[in-house]
């Protein structure tokens, strides 16, 4: 029981890490977009997936909710 418990620990750190990278990429990506505004490489995608949020009304709202929660976590 005890590897068990080991193994998900190993394998919910390294999630978190890979996680925590892609979070860093967007935001350098994200800056990189915001000083040269012709490549939209990050802004058109997050405008699309808050767009796909917004046209679900209230359910979308819950299920951004959720998630932003699920992640603090």
């Amino acid at each position: 029981m005890a590897n068990v418990k080991a193994l998900i620990s190993d394998a919910s750190g390294w999630l978190k890490s890979l996680i925590d990278l892609g979070l860093s990429l967007i935001l350098a990506f994200l800056v990189i977009d915001i000083l040269f505004p012709g490549l939209d490489l990050v802004i058109g995608n997050i405008n699309t997936i808050v767009a796909s949020f917004a046209d679900r009304g209230v359910a979308g709202i819950i299920a951004l909710l959720l998630f932003v929660l699920i992640y603090r976590k």
